[in-house]
């Protein structure tokens, strides 16, 4: 009898373990405050600090004007680099993968679970996202930033990872 309560509790422990909630410190100064962004259109936001702009969504998740609807894809770091190359193509405004510096500018080290803004960048996975900067040790790796608490670190360019798009932005 108290092995099936135990079974059952850890089964229940198993199963809210995987429904976790962002966690943010109410006493912190928000990295990603929403003053530092400006939106260029419904899917886009203007990093002001940094004069990037950011999709809103991961790929393979579209802007639905309230959230990012769908589920991010991931991809090998090939396949990223190729995503950006037919993304610019497509619209002409200059898609790429970002740098390591990039992408950790708007990593919200205040949270975790995802460690972002999440008005700004709604259903982002807590999980790791390529940048195009490759290891300057090892030419099969390259650095990510996990979402899960804005660390970042090196992985193999094989694995199969999230990605954001970003822009340089343009008056145009």
């Amino acid at each position: 009898m108290m092995n099936k309560k135990v079974a059952s509790l850890a089964l229940l422990m198993g199963i809210c373990g995987h429904v976790s909630a962002q966690t943010c410190l109410s006493s912190g100064i928000e990295t990603t405050p929403e003053s530092d962004f400006s939106v260029v259109s419904d899917s886009t936001y203007l990093h002001d600090t940094t004069d990037l702009v950011w999709k809103r969504c991961a790929e393979g998740q579209t802007w639905d004007g309230t959230t990012c609807d769908g589920e991010a894809v991931k991809y090998t770091w090939q396949e990223a680099l190729q995503l950006a190359h037919e993304a610019s193509n497509e619209d002409l405004l200059g898609w790429r993968l970002p740098n390591v510096k990039e992408l950790a500018s708007i990593a919200e080290r205040q949270c975790v679970r995802p460690a972002v803004n999440s008005t700004l960048f709604p259903e982002t996975p807590p999980d790791d996202f390529w940048t195009s900067t490759p290891s300057s040790d090892d030419p099969d790796r390259a650095w990510v930033v996990a979402f899960f608490n804005a660390s970042h670190s090196i992985k193999e360019k094989d694995r199969y990872i999230y990605v954001r798009l970003v822009r340089t932005y343009t008056d145009d």
